[in-house]
């Protein structure tokens, strides 16, 4: 401890040497001294260490007073309270010294301490002391009207500090409110900027009192009339205090609104400027309580956007519909104005940025922009000043953003449909396409002009088009050529506009059809080729970019050599050389070697039959990047691309070497250097077998063993392909794969991950391997291998139990390899149905048997017997629940292979059998899903009146299998049977009606389909079971209405208006429907509501994803924080809701901040009673980590430890050890955690 003191003692000594060197170095030492963590002074050294500081600060030498100041940062956490006051109060003192030199060392002081005060709740006390120590000096300081520099740190530290920690200074907001707004008229300009900037920090965390305040001064100030220099001031200063209080200025807008607007009215630019500047920032914060006033606001914008007084436009243009507004202004403004300072510039900005602002918030009002705001751009493309005219291109590029948004929002919806269905979907689009032409004519000018920062603005937007609606430039494809040529090759273009041509005109050749393109190639070419030369890699990159689309535009695939008008030949040449000069280099960078090889790739593909001698050189090439560990991966890609091409090329030259090279990549760790491997080499045998010798095959097909492998499906589907191509093009090679790859097939095979793809893979490779008849394993080895496992008693060889997959897999391989050798097919069933028969063999061997079956007749092939009708019937009566399922199953799939056998015999045992029911509409489900709807139709009435007699059946899986398979039903003919649906709403008892309102969540699918129409004209009619006394219909109903948001959003979204109050009533606990059960001694509440609740809840879930446009998302946050305080289940989903609104609208959140943290705090905070059961624990526990997933998802939003509330929460958390531990885990450990989406389906 006293070694500390002492060597500190010693650089204090120093310190007062008369030597500028020996104090500047002794400071330099205290200074890292202080940074060591372990550090620990005594009271006397840390008196001496802070007296000798701040004598320091008035040194001679300037540097060591800046050392000095340094010093403090790390001195403020190591000393005592004191201390750190006696730091404060001589600061504050100099501060207001006459001595310039002095006061900015001070307040350079002041800051560095500001800058380190502590946060955490431990030292809150010691910045509460600091702090309103500092803030009464700072409020005596900005009273002096005599000295503005004072006046002026004053206001800089003030800021610095209500931005960090005006949390503690609460009690002073009042007393800084007053003091702040008589600098709002002060006669220096910037002491009235920095006390904007100062009340800037101090709105978002003030009382609402205090704000309601500040803004009456505001409103009151305004109304005098003051003169213009203040009434620009308090606008500035409105816009200011919107920016940073956001929603709270939401209350006062109606009256500040009148205001501003009549304030556009005054002839001053600047004043005008910031009013525009204050609607943004309403329009920004507050979108919803904007709505009443967002037609005034444009109509300002629109004129405003034109204003241009000293300036007339007609000698350039030829149009002359913008100019009615000029020209009245003209008259009275032409004598105040000359050109040097005309500041009309900020207002026609100020008022498009407002635009900008409007079209970025309002998507709903999207359809109307485009009448009101699109044509009034448009003709302010010809802006002659350049900054105004980039925001012009911006807020255009907005628009265009706006439109994509929506559309791709249908995307999935619409991927299939019809174009006239698209057409209803998205008005927004067909009214963009009309525009284009107006488009292309006012922009393809500013295309040629010298401005670099217009053409930019151009290129961005013609980008966003080209992404907007593709396709939509073709005709205009010539106006724009020249600009693109221009752009590339003047010389006095910098690198970047090249770069921005380049990638607009490689989205243009993407977009575009290649015809579009072919007759410019003379134009196109030299100034692309003249990029790939250029010597900045960035350029080159993006050249080759160009050059491989333009490649494919001289022969698109698909075309005859000579067909379509256009000969390559001229073009060739040039395009080869430059490719061929990069693809040889090797010291280039990476990303251009990887697009000259991909470019040359291009090449050889679709004009390979041109390149003659060359092309044996490129090859060569091509194996050398292969070996390469840097290109090797886009080399696969190519190499794949070129066996695939139809020109036929002869790679025989490179092949032998190429195999054993990438048989070796199968080895490698890189997943998708695996996945391109596998393709190449699918691609290489299925095109060029006649080349390759079997023995070329043996290094890849000793790798592929360690590849089938249930640990990485896709990756395992991927190499049983290419087994499956090796089989059909090159059959010799497989003849050792028994011992090698099949095992693992079929330990696959077996697997419970099986699924998808990768079964469907495992299918085509048994019937080619069948097929091909090469390897000793024939039908009869197969089948055994298969069906092996099953025969032994329940657990296999290895100890583990059979998956119920596994079985179902197996049938369907059972099945292929019986439709590929249809001789041995009857042999096969016949066995089958002994197996079933004989009671000696196991269950499991049973179960297969019977799904075996069911597989084989999918097929057809079993015919009408009654044999296997007998089969089944007797599996019904088993006393093993496995084998009745496995029976149904396999009736259901016997019935889809021949309707006419089966369907007549099903529905009599339905009718027949009412204990047999379950299993029997299982089958009929199966039916009804998997066959077409031709010919189903037939059967379709008997089928309708046997479900509806069945449809109020007391079990509710029961009810469920009916009301599935009246949706599936509904699907063949929707038409005829929907109305029919509606008409049992009215008729049918509450049982029926939960029955029906099912159904018709099963005619929703998430594919396009053409009861889409109907569906939409009808559901309004089902979603009125919202409102049904019965709760289990209101229950179905909002679990249907939770299925059509998800998978059909487009429904339900004009719906929401009626749909919402009923969804929000459902989310209310009723005090009528909780019971007391006695339970023996025990009493346990019941709560038969909560089922509707948590649908209610999942509804409100979905509805955020996908209609939230059409949310009023405050009305919405008022749910969500009733339910943060319901049942167990509810909470976890409203947590998640809440997680989710953050990052979907985090303004609105905010404004509801308060009232969120208190539920959240209180479940962060629960303690579970010492002697409850583990399961209560472990709820427990993970409520609190779902409630701080949403506290993480809050905290990750800059703004909110302004709300003192909030901040306090996360001190609580920060210091509790406890907490702290789960908010680490949960920020850590599952890193989206906020984010992770319930699966609802």
């Amino acid at each position: 401890m006293s070694s500390v003191s002492y060597h500190i003692s010693n650089l204090l000594e120093k310190m007062t040497s008369t030597d500028k060197d020996f104090r500047f170095m002794a400071t330099n030492d205290l200074m890292l001294e202080l940074q060591k963590d372990s550090i620990k002074l005594d009271e006397d050294s840390e008196r001496k260490v802070v007296t000798m500081l701040l004598k320091l600060l008035e040194d001679k030498n300037g540097e060591v007073q800046n050392l000095a100041v340094k010093c403090l940062a790390p001195l403020v956490s190591k000393v005592k309270e004191p201390q750190v006051e006696t730091m404060v109060d001589l600061l504050c003192s100099n501060m207001t010294s006459d001595k310039e030199q002095l006061r900015d060392i001070s307040s350079m002081g002041l800051k560095t301490v500001i800058a380190e005060l502590p946060l955490s709740s431990s030292g809150l006390t010691l910045t509460a002391s600091v702090c309103k120590k500092i803030t009464s000096q700072l409020i005596g300081a900005m009273g002096k009207q005599d000295d503005v520099s004072v006046q002026l740190e004053a206001l800089d530290i003030l800021s610095d500090m209500l931005g960090r920690l005006s949390g503690a200074l609460v009690s002073f907001h009042g007393s800084l409110l007053s003091s702040l707004l008589p600098q709002l008229t002060s006669p220096r300009m910037a002491v009235r900027k920095r006390s904007i900037l100062a009340l800037g920090h101090l709105v978002p965390c003030c009382s609402p009192a205090l704000f309601s305040q500040l803004t009456e001064h505001l409103v009151t100030e305004l109304s005098k009339g003051p003169p213009t220099s203040n009434t620009r001031t308090y606008i500035q200063c409105l816009a200011t205090v919107s920016r940073q209080g956001g929603h709270r200025v939401g209350e006062h807008l109606e009256k500040l609104i009148p205001m501003v607007v009549k304030f556009t009215g005054v002839e001053d630019d600047e004043l005008r400027e910031y009013c525009f500047q204050a609607f943004e920032a309403f329009i920004r914060r507050c979108p919803k309580e904007m709505s009443p006033h967002v037609a005034t606001v444009t109509q300002l914008c629109l004129k405003f956007m034109t204003f241009d007084p000293n300036y007339n436009y007609d000698d350039t243009e030829e149009e002359e519909d913008s100019m009615d507004i000029e020209d009245g202004l003209d008259e009275e403004s032409d004598d105040e104005y000359s050109d040097d300072d005309d500041m009309s510039w900020k207002v026609r900005r100020s008022s498009i940025k407002c635009l900008e602002a409007l079209i970025s918030t309002r998507r709903d009002l999207l359809l109307s922009f485009y009448s009101s705001i699109c044509p009034t751009l448009l003709t302010r493309f010809k802006e002659r000043e350049e900054n105004v005219r980039a925001d012009v291109f911006a807020a255009f590029s907005t628009l265009l953003r706006q439109t994509r948004v929506g559309s791709s929002h249908h995307g999935l919806i619409l991927a299939g449909a019809d174009t006239g269905a698209c057409r209803e979907e998205e008005p927004a689009v067909t009214l963009l396409k009309k525009q284009v032409p107006a488009i292309v004519k006012a922009i393809h000018r500013q295309l040629k002009e010298k401005s670099i920062k217009s053409r930019q603005g151009c290129f961005c937007l013609l980008t966003e088009l080209a992404h907007t609606v593709p396709g939509a430039l073709e005709e205009h494809i010539p106006a724009l050529i020249p600009g693109i040529v221009f752009s590339l090759t003047d010389k006095s273009t910098s690198s970047t506009m090249r770069i921005d041509a380049l990638t607009f005109f490689h989205v243009l050749l993407l977009s575009h059809p290649p015809q579009a393109f072919q007759t410019h190639m003379q134009v196109l070419l030299p100034p692309v080729v003249a990029c790939v030369e250029d010597t900045f890699y960035k350029i080159t990159s993006e050249a080759l970019l160009v050059t491989q689309q333009l490649v494919r535009v001289m022969r698109p695939q698909g075309q005859a050599t000579t067909g379509g008008g256009f000969d390559p030949k001229p073009f060739v040449r040039e395009v080869f050389s430059v490719t061929m000069k990069r693809l040889k280099a090797t010291d280039i960078d990476q990303e251009v070697k990887e697009r000259a090889i991909s470019c040359m790739g291009h090449m050889v593909c679709h004009l390979g039959d041109h390149l003659g001698a060359e092309l044996q050189g490129v090859l060569a090439i091509f194996l050398e990047r292969l070996k390469n560990e840097i290109t090797r991966l886009t080399a696969v890609r190519t190499i794949t691309l070129i066996s695939a091409s139809p020109l036929k090329t002869d790679l025989s030259s490179i092949l032998p070497e190429a195999l054993s090279v990438l048989g070796s990549f199968l080895r490698k760790n890189q997943r998708a250097l695996k996945l391109g491997t596998l393709a190449c080499l699918t691609a290489l045998v299925t095109h060029h077998a006649a080349s390759i010798k079997p023995a070329a095959l043996e290094p890849v097909l000793s790798e592929l063993p360690a590849l089938v492998d249930e640990t990485d499906m896709h990756v395992s589907q991927v190499s049983i392909s290419l087994l499956t191509c090796m089989a059909k093009a090159c059959p010799s090679s497989l003849a050792k794969i028994s011992s090698s790859v099949l095992p693992g097939v079929f330990r696959l095979v077996h697997s419970p991950l099986l699924q998808g793809g990768a079964l469907v893979a495992i299918v085509d490779f048994l019937q080619a391997l069948v097929l091909s008849k090469t390897s000793n394993l024939g039908y009869s080895q197969l089948l055994k291998s298969l069906t092996e496992p099953f025969h032994s008693p329940q657990s296999s060889a290895d100890g583990s139990i059979i998956h119920r997959q596994s079985y179902h897999s197996v049938a369907r391989c059972v099945a292929a390899l019986s439709s590929a050798s249809p001789k041995e097919t009857p042999g096969t069933v016949a066995g089958l149905i002994q197996e079933v028969k004989s009671p000696s063999s196991p269950e499991s061997a049973r179960v297969l048997a019977l799904l075996c079956l069911g597989e084989v007749g999918r097929s057809g092939s079993l015919g009408g017997s009654k044999e296997v009708q007998g089969v089944i019937l007797d599996a019904f009566t088993s006393p093993s629940e496995e084998v009745k399922t496995a029976a149904s199953c396999a009736l259901g799939s016997m019935a889809v292979g021949s309707l006419k056998d089966y369907l007549p015999f099903l529905l009599k045992e339905i009718s027949a059998q009412p204990r047999r029911q379950y299993l029997l509409l299982h089958s009929l489900k199966e039916v009804i899903s998997a066959c077409p709807a031709s010919s189903l139709s037939p059967h379709v009435e008997s089928i309708w009146a046997l479900l509806f007699q069945n449809c109020e059946c007391q079990e509710e899986g029961t009810r469920n299998l009916v009301a599935e398979c009246l949706g599936k039903l509904t699907l063949v003919n929707p038409a005829q049977l929907l109305p029919r649906l509606k008409q049992q709403l009215k008729a049918g008892s509450p049982l029926a009606r939960s029955t029906v309102v099912t159904a018709i969540k099963f005619t929703i699918v998430d594919h396009p389909a053409p009861i889409d129409s109907l569906l939409k004209d009808c559901i309004g009619d089902f979603l009125k079971t919202l409102q049904d006394e019965d709760i289990n219909v209101r229950r179905v109903a909002l679990v249907m209405f939770n299925s059509a948001a998800h998978n059909k959003p487009s429904l339900i979204r004009g719906l929401l208006g009626a749909v919402l109050p009923h969804l929000y009533k459902e989310t209310q606990i009723r005090k009528d429907l909780i019971r007391e059960v006695e339970m023996g001694p025990f009493k346990h509440t019941v709560d038969d509501g909560l089922d509707v609740r948590k649908a209610a809840f999942e509804c409100m879930y979905t509805l955020l994803d996908s209609c939230l446009e059409g949310l009023d998302v405050l009305q919405f946050l008022d749910h969500v924080e009733e339910g943060l305080k319901d049942h167990y289940d509810i909470r976890m989903l409203t947590f998640l809701m809440l997680a989710r609104l953050v990052s979907l609208c985090p303004a609105a959140v905010l404004q509801r901040l308060d009232r969120l943290v208190e539920p959240l705090k209180a479940t962060c905070t629960t303690k579970v009673k010492a002697g409850s059961v583990k399961q209560e624990f472990e709820k427990q526990e993970e409520l609190r980590r779902s409630a701080m997933r949403a506290v993480a998802a809050l905290l990750a939003v800059p703004e909110v430890e302004r709300s003192p509330s909030m901040a306090d929460f996360a001190n609580q958390i920060r210091s509790n050890a406890d907490m702290a531990s789960i908010y680490q885990s949960v920020q850590g450990g599952e890193g989206g955690g906020a984010t992770e989406s319930m699966d609802m389906n």
